[in-house]
């Protein structure tokens, strides 16, 4: 799967909340300043290149909706950063975050009760 631009993912973050939108409704998520319409509208065909979008006509516009989920590009974007930085260790990443980023004991036993859960 392909890595998408800061752009790219600020798009498909509206389009997953949405789950369908036009382009004008995009560009109302927007934060301000807002884009101008013909630059979402590109982004959006690009998105539907790379196969993240696909549309659907309505009336004389086009509704574009995800086709990748969030959860799955969320799990492929982790394991690219986790391989990438931390030479495949989520212990690696973990101890990162906790000496970098003042993670404290009760946050990490509070990730460890999640893992549990799924486990």
């Amino acid at each position: 799967m392909k890595q998408l631009t800061r752009a790219e993912e600020e798009i498909m973050q509206i389009l997953w909340e949405l789950k369908e939108a036009n382009v004008a409704a995009i560009i109302e998520e927007m934060p301000q300043p807002k884009p101008a319409y013909n630059t979402v509208s590109t982004i959006v065909r690009i998105l539907e290149n790379k196969g993240f979008v696909d549309h659907r006509k309505k009336g004389k516009g086009y509704l574009y909706f995800p086709q990748v989920e969030k959860e799955t590009y969320t799990n492929q974007s982790m394991n690219k950063l986790i391989d990438g930085y931390f030479n495949g260790s989520f212990k690696s990443m973990v101890s990162f975050f906790m000496k970098n980023n003042k993670m404290d004991t009760k946050e990490l036993e509070a990730i460890l009760k999640e893992i549990d859960k799924k486990e």
